[in-house]
This record gives C-alpha cells, sequence and structure tokens, in this order.
C-alpha cells in the first residue's frame, strides 16, 4: 500500500518549498550604503528651495524663436482682446515672448484656456529669478 498517492506528493513538495520560505524569509536586517556626497548634495539642494529661485510669479509663453517672429507675434497679441502685460525676453540663442503675470495656477491655467485660441502653443511656466 502507497501512503502517497501520486496526486499528493506535487502537494506536498509544494508546501515544504513554501514552509522553508517562510522560515528563511524572516531575516529582517537591512543596510542602506550611501555616499557621503548623497548627503551634501541634499543639504544644498534644500537650501535651493527655502531660497527659491523661481520667481513668485506665473507667465504664459506664446512664442520662442528669432527676433522677426517675436515682433510678428506681438503685433498679433497687440491686435488681441487680451489685456495681460507682454514682454519680450532674449534667452540665448532664442526670443521669448511672455504675457501676464499671474499669482496662482488656478489663475495661469485660466487664461492659458483663452490665449491657446490665438496662441495654440502657449503654456504657462514660472521663470527662474535673475539674481
Amino acid at each position: 500500500m502507497n501512503l502517497l498517492n501520486h496526486s499528493s506528493k506535487p502537494l506536498l513538495t509544494l508546501s515544504l518549498v513554501f514552509s522553508f520560505t517562510l522560515i528563511y524569509a524572516q531575516q529582517g536586517n537591512v543596510s542602506i550604503n550611501q555616499p557621503s556626497e548623497l548627503n551634501k548634495l541634499l543639504t544644498i539642494k534644500k537650501e535651493m528651495n527655502v531660497s527659491g529661485s523661481d520667481s513668485d510669479r506665473y507667465k504664459i509663453q506664446i512664442y520662442s524663436g528669432d527676433r522677426s517672429g517675436a515682433n510678428a507675434t506681438m503685433a498679433k497679441y497687440n491686435q488681441s482682446p487680451y489685456t495681460w502685460n507682454i514682454i519680450d525676453v532674449y534667452e540665448p540663442p532664442n526670443y521669448k515672448v511672455w504675457l501676464g503675470s499671474f499669482r496662482s495656477r488656478l489663475e495661469v491655467d485660466r487664461a492659458l484656456v483663452h490665449v491657446k485660441k490665438d496662441f495654440p502653443n502657449a503654456f504657462r511656466l514660472k521663470p527662474k529669478r535673475k539674481n
């Protein structure tokens, strides 16, 4: 008489493997090795975030390219019904046309919905502060 028939052998093997896995899987030793430079970089990053290298206002960029294109975009904007202030900024090698000075992301997103009708490539940005 065979105590273990063919159908119970895989079940027994599987249960033994599972129980050994549980027994040896409970070793909870974790060691984290990180270079000391990482802590220095994290400190510098925290200081940069506190100093606020970003402007506290949002803008909408409606053009980036050569000077003649920037002038054409500004002329088109001046004929549109929008009343936000407009500036052209030179960031080598491109001229950029920005409009508005919005306090919140919600405010700029609402304006962006209207601006995209006439300037489909427009997008929201938060420019860096000039030091």
